[in-house]
């Protein structure tokens, strides 16, 4: 075949050619070590002198002309390539845009700030305590004796130690004992927090859960007191149409105790299932002071008085809003916590 010829097949080929594989190939073949063009330069050694001169310089042009060729065909293809993967990965502009999920605070979260931002309104400060606590805090200075209940292993969950009794925190309490041996009345805290009970799951109880305790302590302060200060949560919570009812109770911390009951919100206090038809829905207790916490914390119960309070965040956030299974506040369901979000929207 002659050099035309050769020249020509090998164009020929090379505009087939559509892809990076088919370039590769094609250069192996025509301008590789092993080529068609090495082959005829590796033959120039055979010919005559007369001849090998002017034969070289026509290979070598032949050579120029298809490197040059190849090149712009290698650029050609790129571009191809390209372009048919813009295609593909375009952007319709006349879409509308796809919008980013916001986030958004816990229910439990939520209720938590807006109920301490009502205390701190109220003259109340939020505090925090740890939450693996001594039984000292938790129960003894609390006026909760060793045979009581409430400190046997299948209602509080206890921690293994040799030195002293130790649980977790079944309560906020604890930290208003804290706070006292602090600190001479004038005391108006707050406490929220986790704590955690040994009980089985249902409907109404988890094993953990959120609560806050108040306390209020200071000369001349009575029940009263602690009646109008709670109806009037209570109204900033659930509507200024809310009624209250307390109720008498027993809590071995405070004396007298009592419960705190508003009409219920989603009968007006007419009776349906979710108050069982009483009209009324409990939602925490509290009471004076015993004066046996008093005196343990330094306090002269002759002299200051005081009264505390107790309430679960998950109770507060499920009559708000008529959430019925506590445990989906810890399932994680987004489907159940955006529908908090979009309520805030």
């Amino acid at each position: 075949m002659s050099d035309e010829a050769t020249i020509r097949a090998a164009l020929a080929r090379l505009e087939t050619v559509h892809d990076e594989a088919g370039l590769a190939a094609w250069h192996r073949d025509v301008l590789g070590r092993r080529g068609s063009l090495s082959e005829a330069l590796r033959t120039l050694g055979s010919l005559p002198e007369s001849e090998r001169r002017q034969a070289g310089q026509r290979l070598n042009t032949l050579k120029a002309e298809l490197e040059a060729a190849f090149a712009a065909r290698q650029e050609a293809v790129r571009a191809e390539l390209l372009d048919h993967r813009l295609a593909g990965e375009g952007v319709d502009v006349t879409l509308p845009g796809r919008r980013h999920p916001l986030g958004g605070l816990h229910p439990l979260t939520a209720m938590i700030r807006e109920v301490t931002d009502i205390w701190a309104h109220l003259g109340f400060q939020t505090v925090e305590g740890p939450e693996v606590e001594l039984a000292k805090y938790s129960f003894d200075m609390l006026n909760i004796p060793k045979d009581h209940p409430a400190r046997d292993v299948w209602d509080t969950i206890h921690i293994e130690s040799d030195a002293a009794e130790i649980t977790l925190r079944p309560h906020t309490s604890p930290m208003q004992v804290r706070i006292m041996l602090q600190q001479q009345p004038p005391v108006r805290v707050v406490v929220p927090g986790r704590v955690y009970r040994y009980e089985a799951q249902d409907a109404t109880h988890e094993w953990h859960f959120h609560q806050l305790e108040g306390l209020a302590v200071d000369r001349h302060i009575t029940m009263a007191d602690l009646r109008g200060t709670l109806a009037e949560f209570a109204r900033q919570i659930f509507g200024a149409e809310r009624k209250v009812r307390f109720r008498c109770d027993y809590f071995p911390f405070v004396e007298p105790g009592v419960d705190m009951s508003i009409d219920c919100p989603f009968c007006s206090g007419k009776g349906c299932r979710i108050c069982k038809y009483s009209g009324w829905i409990e939602i925490l207790g509290a009471g004076m002071v015993h004066p046996n916490v008093l005196r343990w914390v330094g306090y002269d119960p002759d002299v200051y008085s005081g009264w505390a309070f107790g309430m679960g965040f998950e109770r507060l956030t499920m009559l708000k809003y008529g959430v019925n299974d506590i445990r989906a506040f810890f399932s994680n369901d987004l489907r159940f916590l955006g529908q908090f979000q979009r309520a805030r929207l």
